[in-house]
């Protein structure tokens, strides 16, 4: 069972202009106390074909953790639209959030986001060079993919019993609700159809 467990995640601002802010209010839940920090990352994936071009766009560190519950707003800058290949700005692609402890990632929220013009007009007649500030992104909130990974949340107690996490395509233990998987993975399977429900 993990230690840390996310009760619920909302999307803040949103949709919003491309150039504005992500905005995240994140709750969760300690069931044992922690002495390191948790490390909260936001990811953008800037191409399905090639993982050089994701962008880390933020990454926090929170702690230490005692037992209880909390909850605080995440917030991080827009992708560099300069490190994204002219084709893949607009479009849908994927934002990851995750959280990690002692360097394991053991879970990642994840997002399609769709951007698009403002204007029914530059929509229906994209101009040679995207304007980017008419570009607004739109996040599906109400249909995230959980990811979850069993970590050791003691890795002082017995290192022989330190659970590595797992490689990025194969996650050791995914919710039910759960499709999308880590940012390389990702690129390979990025827009397949998913029978999965949201979840909550």
């Amino acid at each position: 069972m993990s230690a840390v467990n996310i009760t619920n995640v909302t999307v803040l601002d949103n949709p919003s202009p491309f150039p504005n802010p992500f905005r995240f209010e994140i709750s969760y839940e300690c069931l044992v106390p922690l002495k390191d920090d948790l490390e909260w990352k936001l990811i953008y994936v800037g191409s399905a074909e090639d993982e050089t071009y994701d962008q880390l766009l933020e990454s926090v560190l929170v702690g230490p953790v005692n037992v209880g519950n909390y909850r605080f707003v995440f917030e991080a800058d827009p992708p560099d639209p300069v490190k994204i290949r002219e084709e893949d700005i607009i479009g849908v692609t994927v934002l990851l959030l995750t959280c990690s402890y002692v360097g394991q990632e053991f879970i990642r929220v994840g997002y399609y986001i769709n951007n698009d013009y403002d204007d029914e007009q530059l929509k229906e007649e994209p101009p040679q060079k995207v304007l980017i500030d008419r570009v607004q992104k739109n996040i599906l909130a109400d249909k995230p993919r959980v990811t979850k990974f069993p970590i050791n949340f003691q890795p002082d107690n017995n290192e022989n019993e330190l659970h590595q996490p797992p490689s990025p395509g194969h996650p050791a233990e995914i919710n039910e609700n759960s499709e999308l998987p880590s940012t390389s993975a990702c690129n390979n399977v990025l827009f397949q159809e998913t029978n999965s429900q949201a979840v909550n």
